[in-house]
């Protein structure tokens, strides 16, 4: 997939980038496979704002992608290759021999009438879903089960892949993109290949208004707000935070301070995100 850039006839325009869309076959989405997004802007229940910088932008329908690829042993054909408005990945839309239409993410490489398997027996090839068990050591891998049975949660952002380096027991060291290397039981299934879009990361938003179609509002700086709505806040001009380390707004440590307490996973982590060796 290529990017594009724009004629810069407004200033807005001179550094911003955009998808050519030339791997796109299909624009209208499977009118059976999509349900209504409806926004909260950011609010719960309660009408409390829990997530911030959230609101507006365009509307949009979320795809049912089915991440369980639980139709084994049923060959599928690829019939289009589509865009997802809420997701960075592409979607490639199957058709099984049974008539069933589903959606799953689009692993790189992967093209329209190729045919798909999941399953024990599939071969190892690209978007092709099968235990780690029965995966080679050194394949990369997406699409991730963590818990077998749930589903795939992990690796599924565009350009991302995890690579199966050891086998022992009844586990298997996998290598996130993270570089975080951990434990997942070898019954867990695996989706072949990588996850295409790879020239995502170098898309550029150019302007603020893209920003907001896409339902993320302003974040202003905790210095230039007031004390009683940031800790930060407060003073003439510019001023230190006057503080050993910087806080959130609601006063908790955000520099070096460790917010994991899934300890009951830690002994699954072979090697922490960022660690050398």
């Amino acid at each position: 997939m290529a990017i594009k850039t724009y004629k810069p006839v407004t200033p807005s325009l001179r550094s911003m980038t955009g998808y050519t869309f030339e791997e796109i076959t299909q624009k209208a989405p499977e009118r059976s496979l999509i349900i209504s997004r409806r926004g909260h802007g950011g609010r719960n229940a309660q009408g409390k704002i829990t997530v911030r910088h959230r609101g507006g932008g365009v509307r949009r329908n979320i795809r049912i992608v089915d991440f369980k690829r639980s139709k084994q042993g049923i060959p599928a054909r690829v019939k289009a290759i589509e865009y997802d408005p809420g997701r960075t990945a592409r979607l490639a839309l199957l058709a099984y021999a049974d008539g069933v239409k589903t959606y799953i993410v689009a692993p790189l490489g992967l093209k329209v009438g190729d045919t798909v398997l999941s399953g024990p027996t599939a071969e190892v090839r690209p978007g092709n879903n099968l235990p780690i068990a029965n995966i080679p050591v050194g394949t990369l891998i997406h699409n991730l089960e963590l818990r077998p049975g749930r589903g795939g949660q992990l690796v599924r952002a565009a350009g991302a892949a995890a690579q199966l380096l050891a086998k022992e027991g009844d586990y298997a060291q996998v290598r996130m993109p993270s570089g975080e290397v951990r434990l997942i039981s070898q019954t867990c299934y695996a989706t072949i290949g990588q996850v295409g879009n790879l020239e995502h990361s170098n898309i550029k938003l150019g302007k603020a208004g893209r920003k907001r179609h896409m339902g993320i509002r302003p974040t202003v700086r905790g210095s230039a707000m007031t004390p009683r709505d940031h800790p930060h806040g407060g003073g003439e001009g510019r001023q230190p935070i006057g503080m050993p380390g910087p806080k959130s707004p609601w006063g908790k440590p955000t520099l070096g301070y460790k917010t994991r307490r899934n300890k009951i996973s830690n002994k699954y982590i072979v090697r922490r995100r960022g660690k050398t060796r």
